[in-house]
């Protein structure tokens, strides 16, 4: 609701010096209820802005409490800070509105004056008062995006705030309130904003849901304590819902209290899961409260199956366990260690069975903006993993003991002095543990690495196979191979997967400072590499420094054997060759083999064989747009200019008749030299190799634009965009399909995007974030 440019420079339009503005409807004089009337409306016309981390000015609307909290001047996501910043976690680092006044948030519901608006009040009825023509771009002047540098403006600072940015009220730089909206909105904040938070009524059958899980995560014996501790630092980023309990299940988060099951939760307020609570704990399951928003929104399920999973995994064997570990420097950068005594098989196993979830958490989250990591990463590529049964860190116990204790990760420690020793301690270690796993390899495997050591499900599991997608500082994750053959191709092991885990979600910390972002974002490359490396050993020995010279162009085969382990490329492949492209060659092994367990096992969209491309269990109308679309994926820009034009996720509604529509994304992946640095991606940047994939569904948190098709008219849609050379060709399309954030139906189409995800897949679907939209 605070967002805003700076911009010293009043906006204007047509050239007209005074802007006037429009009348405003009178606020509603009945008396308004916020749970019917009030909190709809921030639903769909403040939330896609405001919620997680990222929210402009700390503004979270997800919930009363983080209405009641306000705002707040001090910005979560700074790349410059020196010193960690306090957290400011809602529901868990302070629990009351008073203890938030104290650290600095203020109210945007009250005026602290007599007579005098709310915050909010003012901010709404500047946006009523100066609308944007419909579907109209913005003015240049007013950023969108990651250019937008926020105003966090107090009451006493906006009367200066209306007049230098007349038209940067709110809802921002879209289609803003409707009469009725603004009427309700402004006739419940002159009664005073009253905000109601409904309680959380459970049934009986979710109370003993939780009594089960609360009892199993609370037991006294040493196993069952060290299980829990290392089962809720894999869980307490989930929003867990029970499958048995209905169609729409609630949902809940696993944390630490003080208090033990039955009484009131009062949360245990570390910086990460891992940190010292202090004294005693009861690990408890409360009721995730406010509205899901799809960025957050990474489920994870509890059931009777899962129950008798961790029975099995953890406690049908007996084994050892001596002291058990604490929450020391070794403890919280090594969960080697920590865990050792637990079983590498079911602890491997465990993420294995819900691989998306684990993917997702470092990938799609946890803090909702990811450039740290993100940077790191290709645009387009498949992820698999090694079989337990051919994971030497899971079968071979010398091994394992020598590896663990070079398996830690930085950033537990983030003394700005220290960071350049600590990185060089940690690269050694690293560097020393992949000799030594190549030594071990080459010994146990002499016939080299096969398709038969990637777990394939267990014949039936589909989180084997997944495909992730990079959108600049997001990313995302879905099952299956999606897209063309990728150029570059993941294959975790457990400490990999692991130790990913533990750096980018168990160990970060949005609040740290530089180093601590820095080593983390460092310590991923290596892991990055790691991934890549193990893939590269079921190709061909002597092709393989050749290939991997092709993913690090230019400066990036530099850090091979400075900072990178130099590649094998003597040992051999199991897998046999005839063709001069190994790797298209393995990847078209790879499709046939897991076809089972590949839930995008043709993708005739971007992998169109004999002009099979569409989907055949779709209906007619959906297989002529597939047809259609086809026709721009997996092109690189140099021979279809318009992908160059197309930001980094685009919605594509397709609507058939009056009741029927589709969805699409279109994903423009960059292309770049190399991944290997921080800085200079521009420099790495290669537009002309650029593509798109096109997703049948949803993905991505944050859609870049939106297009509105009839199906009759996609292949026309397509051909322009084809052909869209230049900005006007652009700007014709999106004149004539595109939805302009000033669209008077963007929120409409928005939210029924939303609504046809909710359909497909009810355990995703979430309000998407606006805050990347672009100004075409």
């Amino acid at each position: 609701m605070l967002s805003a440019c700076q911009d010293s420079k009043p906006l204007l339009f047509d050239n007209n010096p005074t802007p006037t503005p429009a009348d405003l409807p009178a606020p509603a004089g009945h008396q308004i209820s916020f749970a019917k009337e009030v909190q709809p409306i921030i639903e769909t016309k403040c939330l896609s802005c405001h919620s997680c981390f990222d929210a402009p000015c700390q503004l979270k609307l997800e919930s009363a409490e983080s209405l009641l909290r306000g705002a707040s001047q001090e910005p979560v996501y700074s790349s410059a800070r020196t010193t960690e910043m306090k957290p400011t976690r809602l529901g868990i680092d302070e629990l009351t509105v008073a203890g938030w006044r104290k650290r600095g948030f203020y109210s945007v519901l009250q005026s602290d004056r007599e007579h005098a608006q709310s915050l909010l009040k003012n901010m709404i009825t500047l946006g009523k008062q100066y609308p944007f023509p419909p579907n109209s771009k913005l003015p240049d002047s007013i950023k969108t995006g990651f250019a937008r540098k926020n105003q966090c403006v107090s009451e006493e600072e906006f009367p200066g705030y209306a007049h230098d940015h007349p038209f940067e009220g709110m809802p921002f730089g879209t289609s803003g309130l409707t009469d009725r909206e603004y009427s309700l909105l402004a006739g419940w904040l002159n009664q005073g904003a009253a905000v109601t938070d409904e309680p959380v009524t459970l049934t009986r059958d979710e109370e003993q849901t939780i009594r089960t899980w609360e009892t199993l995560f609370n037991r006294d014996d040493k196993r069952g304590r060290l299980v829990a501790r290392w089962l809720y630092e894999h869980l307490f980023l989930a929003y867990l819902y029970f499958p048995e309990a209905g169609d729409e299940p609630r949902f809940f988060e696993l944390l630490r209290s003080s208090t033990p099951s039955g009484e009131a939760i009062i949360p245990v307020a570390t910086v990460s899961p891992n940190s010292d609570p202090g004294g005693p704990f009861f690990y408890r399951l409360r009721p995730i409260s406010g509205t899901i928003v799809h960025k957050r929104r990474i489920s994870y399920p509890l059931d009777q199956m899962k129950l008798r999973r961790i029975s099995e995994l953890f406690f049908s064997e007996d084994w050892p366990v001596g002291d058990l570990p604490g929450y020391d420097y070794t403890e919280r950068s090594n969960p080697f260690v920590t865990f050792a005594a637990i079983p590498a098989r079911a602890r491997y196993q465990f993420m294995l069975d819900e691989a998306e979830y684990f993917v997702r958490t470092f990938i799609h989250g946890p803090v909702c903006r990811g450039q740290i990591a993100t940077d790191v990463i290709r645009d387009h590529f498949w992820t698999l993993f090694q079989s337990p049964e051919s994971d030497l860190f899971i079968t071979a116990d010398t091994y394992r003991r020598q590896a663990i204790p070079l398996l830690g990760i930085p950033g537990q420690d983030d003394d700005l002095l220290d960071a350049g020793e600590n990185w060089l301690r940690y690269l050694k270690r690293h560097n020393d543990y992949l000799a030594l796993r190549q030594q071990h390899y080459v010994a146990q495997q002499p016939q080299g690495a096969s398709l038969a050591h990637i777990w394939n499900g267990d014949g039936h599991n589909e989180n084997a196979l997944l495909t992730i997608f990079r959108h600049h500082n997001s990313a995302s994750v879905v099952r299956g191979l999606a897209g063309a053959v990728p150029q570059t191709i993941w294959l975790m092991d457990y400490p990999l997967l692991e130790q990913t885990y533990y750096q980018l979600v168990v160990n970060f910390n949005v609040f740290g400072n530089v180093a601590h972002q820095v080593l983390t974002r460092l310590y991923f490359d290596l892991i990055r590499n790691g991934s890549e490396q193990n893939f590269v050993r079921l190709l061909p020995a002597g092709q393989r420094k050749t290939i991997l010279n092709d993913w690090y162009q230019d400066l990036g085969k530099l850090k091979f054997g400075i900072v990178y382990e130099d590649i094998d490329d003597r040992s051999p492949s199991a897998e046999r060759f005839v063709t001069e492209n190994p790797k298209l060659e393995l990847a078209s092994h790879m499709l046939e083999r897991f076809q089972s367990i590949n839930t995008l096992s043709h993708d005739p969209l971007n992998r169109c064989e004999q002009g099979n491309c569409s989907r055949i269990d779709q209906p007619h109308w959906i297989q002529q747009a597939d047809r259609a679309l086809s026709g721009i994926a997996a092109q690189p820009a140099a021979s279809l200019p318009g992908i160059s034009l197309l930001p980094e996720v685009t919605f594509v509604r397709v609507q058939h008749g009056q009741n029927e529509r589709t969805v699409y994304t279109l994903l423009r992946d960059r292309a770049h030299s190399n991944v290997a640095f921080m800085l200079g991606e521009e420099l790495r940047y290669q537009p002309e190799k650029d593509r798109v994939t096109v997703y049948p569904g949803i993905t991505g948190s944050y859609p870049n634009f939106m297009f509105d098709v009839p199906a009759a008219q996609v292949g026309e849609f397509v051909a322009k965009l084809s052909k869209a050379g230049k900005i006007k060709d652009f700007e014709q399309i999106v004149e004539t399909w595109g939805i302009r954030r000033t669209h008077p139906q963007f929120w409409e189409i928005l939210h029924d995007i939303t609504a046809w995800q909710k359909q497909q897949q009810p355990l995703q679907a979430g309000i998407f974030d606006i805050n990347r939209y672009e100004n075409f």
